[in-house]
């Protein structure tokens, strides 16, 4: 008799645990349904972004981790202070296996500018980066930047022409400069006038916010 029970209750214990699998497996699939889903934004930028001079943790990328919290975005801040276009490009291919993003913000040739680089160069490394991007299957972003007049009007004007031509010609979306309107408020700029200081960041982040949103969350 004591067998017969073991036999009868054998398909109600390997049913429970066929069950419980599929619970689990449909758990995983679901948390990675909902991680593949999620778009991952990579900055590839210079000081601007990585926080130079303050607390990287108040600087505006982790600001806007920080307010995408419910958005299913993540943020990947792949900034250093005074990288160029060139060390951008050496870095991508890594950045792009090891983050696997879904869109790059290309935020460099601000230091290329600052040194004096031939504006061609520039030009292609940004082209090459944007190549790069697609190439991973992901969508780039390019930030538009500005520098000082040190090398001569003509010389910052092919710097600013740069990135609308390169965005018309490649199709791809242009950010306005995030420090046109700070960078004229001296209270908001450390010592060097170049970088923004910590109490600019939270206006710096609001900004990054609405123009990124427009790319990333399209109206339907």
């Amino acid at each position: 008799m004591k067998h017969l029970v073991w036999l009868l209750l054998i398909p109600l214990w390997v049913g429970s645990l066929q069950a419980s699998a599929q619970a689990t497996n449909a758990s995983t699939n679901a948390a990675e349904h909902q991680q593949n889903d999620a778009q991952r934004l990579l900055i590839l930028g210079d000081s601007l972004s990585a926080g130079y001079g303050i607390d990287p943790q108040q600087g505006w990328v982790t600001l806007l981790q920080n307010a995408w919290q419910d958005k299913n975005i993540q943020v990947i801040n792949g900034a250093i202070s005074g990288d160029t276009t060139a060390g951008g490009v050496s870095r991508l291919p890594a950045l792009l296996q090891t983050h696997n993003p879904t869109h790059v913000l290309i935020e460099l040739g601000g230091n290329d500018g600052l040194q004096g680089y031939p504006i061609n160069e520039m030009r292609e490394n940004l082209k090459l980066m944007i190549e790069l991007v697609r190439e991973h299957g992901a969508k780039p972003i390019l930030q538009k930047m500005r520098i000082p007049t040190n090398y001569g009007k003509r010389y910052t004007q092919m710097f600013t022409d740069s990135y609308i031509g390169l965005a018309t010609e490649h199709k791809v979306p242009l950010v306005p400069f995030f420090l046109d309107d700070i960078a004229l408020d001296a209270s908001l700029m450390q010592a060097d006038g170049i970088h923004p200081k910590a109490q600019a960041q939270p206006q710096i982040m609001q900004f990054m916010r609405l123009q990124l949103e427009n790319i990333l969350i399209p109206a339907h």
